[in-house]
């Protein structure tokens, strides 16, 4: 049987099923499991933890162990496929390796240092923004006068700090050869400013590589249908990175705007009777595969 480790990802240890059975292992033995992994010639299957899988990412990509990252929603369901209700560490280590034996699961590349630091910053900024939104609205619903000047000193030291990290993200491209030179020519795409490249960059590593029912799909802009016998239901999109398709969300809006074939390509949609909204999400959609051929191309935006 192929060496198949699952791991079940808690904040100080993991649970791993592999050959030999059920093993827990504390954080600080994470090194010393993936060596033993690499003799075997071996492969590690985990979930995406909210970031408490990525000690483990960091061994098995020093030990050169192939790992594969699933989504919890994705085992989950895989678990309640084969009737397994139960829930337990071990229990999730045990469907999650049953499941990298039985489909085709993707390997995820190993992460650089600057790409890890990018999306620190990334993941930073974003909350800043979100906490910024909820202020910004506490301080409409409130006419007290303590309360909006409370409201304004928190706004004025988040939108400081979220101007600090945009400061720290322009350095960490800038100090890449490789994430510049992306950047470069994400941004010459119409509607894709700097916000929107880093995003790509963070929540995207993949681009380029993929197809592009692949791209619109991982970003969750894949239309799905929902038909039944004679019922044929509205195809909407959804899963993938939703942080990622918002911030291209905003792109397709402004391409749909300014670039003179997008906006035709969006005039068309909506002569045929589509809703504005699907119609920007069409152009979303279209500009992803686009920005997907332009890194696969290495080559900079070109209108039709």
């Amino acid at each position: 049987m192929e060496n198949v480790f699952g791991v079940d990802v808690a904040k100080a240890w993991i649970d791993v099923v592999g050959p030999g059975g059920h093993a827990r292992v504390g954080n600080d033995d994470l090194a010393a499991f993936a060596q033993q992994v690499a003799r075997t010639s071996g492969r590690v299957a985990f979930e995406a933890s909210g970031g408490y899988e990525r000690p483990l990412r960091v061994a098995l990509a020093k030990a050169g162990v192939p790992a594969i990252r699933l989504n919890p929603r994705r085992a989950r369901a895989f678990a309640t496929s084969l009737g397994r209700l139960a829930k337990t560490d071990r229990v999730d280590a045990g469907v999650i390796r049953e499941m990298a034996l039985r489909l085709d699961l993707p390997e995820c590349a190993p992460e650089t240092e600057e790409l890890s630091h990018l999306k620190a910053l990334q993941l930073r900024r974003r909350q800043l923004v979100e906490d910024a939104k909820r202020e910004k609205i506490r301080l409409a619903q409130t006419f007290d006068e303590h309360m909006r000047a409370s409201f304004g000193r928190v706004l004025r030291l988040l939108r400081s700090e979220i101007d600090r990290i945009e400061s720290a993200i322009a350095r960490c491209i800038a100090a890449s050869e490789d994430l510049r030179h992306r950047a470069a020519l994400l941004r010459t795409a119409p509607g894709v400013g700097p916000v929107t490249a880093t995003a790509l960059l963070a929540g995207m590593p993949e681009l380029g590589t993929l197809t592009p029912g692949q791209v619109a799909a991982l970003a969750g802009l894949a239309p799905m249908a929902r038909e039944s016998g004679l019922r044929v239901g509205k195809r909407r999109i959804g899963g993938g990175r939703k942080s990622l398709r918002d911030a291209l969300y905003m792109a397709g809006l402004s391409a749909a705007r300014n670039d003179p074939s997008l906006r035709a390509f969006s005039d068309r949609l909506k002569a045929k009777g589509k809703a504005p909204k699907q119609a920007v999400i069409a152009v979303t959609r279209k500009l992803l595969v686009i920005l997907n051929a332009m890194i696969r191309e290495n080559r900079p935006y070109q209108p039709a």
